[in-house]
């Protein structure tokens, strides 16, 4: 083996594929960023007519209101999760992930590179959508250090689950299964259009075993001070799932599962 002659962590190569995963998502920004904007507007348009008048305040917020958090942090779960997984998965079909594993990097390098940038797109999206959709409902950041925490423990939690469904997925259809009868129900039964606790059991308890949900009730906490379960259970909860995912996906990427022949 080898003798690593720049140190403990290699911050060049770090560095360099966190760039890379940054630039892949940005140079095609219509689809990663655009996309998601206008996605987010349909359905804060669509969902609003359709039932603000008709349900009226939700926890006596104006369901607008109530509704933007929801669909931001949706987009965020959506995207972080398609940057990573979609990055793996395309250089295993493509068969450059070798590109990826040659280089002196450790195992935690790539799982921090990869993971820093599904989490930046997450985060840039977030920040997109934000700025144009919550001043139009007339939404601020009652509590911003809660928002920013959800926003970030939303955008890494996905990022890493992307990073493992690319590298256990072998072909897009795969991908594709992981992303409709999972990653989708999840984040549509996680009280993003909806308050929980209209629900009758057992669907109540079922949401509050969703961890989607936490990201989802932790960051409408933060932007209107309203939320179904206390906010540091769900950044109790989020942040073991986080250590648990990275733990998981470090382990995967030391012993090469799926990626060495």
């Amino acid at each position: 083996m080898g003798v690593r002659r720049f140190g403990a962590v290699n911050w060049l190569g770090l560095w360099t594929l966190y760039l890379r995963e940054v630039r892949r998502f940005a140079s095609v920004y219509t689809q990663t960023i655009l996309a998601p904007i206008a996605t987010s507007i349909l359905f804060m348009v669509v969902f609003t007519l359709a039932f603000a008048g008709r349900r009226g305040p939700v926890e006596d917020v104006p369901f607008e209101m109530f509704l933007a958090p929801g669909v931001l942090m949706m987009a965020v779960i959506q995207n972080a999760f398609a940057n990573t997984s979609s990055s793996v998965l395309i250089s295993k079909v493509q068969g450059n992930i070798i590109d990826t594993l040659m280089p002196p990097l450790s195992a935690g390098e790539m799982l921090t590179g990869y993971a820093l940038g599904g989490a930046t797109r997450g985060l840039a999206c977030a920040l997109a959508i934000g700025i144009l959709i919550f001043p139009a409902v007339g939404v601020g950041l009652v509590a911003p250090a809660w928002a920013l925490v959800f926003a970030a423990q939303g955008s890494l939690m996905l990022a890493l689950l992307g990073l493992l469904a690319g590298i256990h997925s072998e072909k897009f259809d795969q991908m594709a299964a992981i992303t409709n009868f999972v990653i989708t129900p999840l984040s549509f039964l996680s009280g993003t259009f909806y308050s929980v606790t209209v629900l009758p059991e057992p669907f109540l308890t079922l949401s509050h075993l969703n961890p989607f949900f936490y990201l989802i009730d932790g960051f409408r906490h933060g932007v209107l001070g309203h939320s179904d379960a206390d906010p540091w259970l769900g950044f109790g909860i989020t942040t073991a799932l986080n250590a648990a995912l990275w733990w998981l996906a470090w382990r995967w990427l030391s012993s090469g599962y799926r990626l060495k022949g």
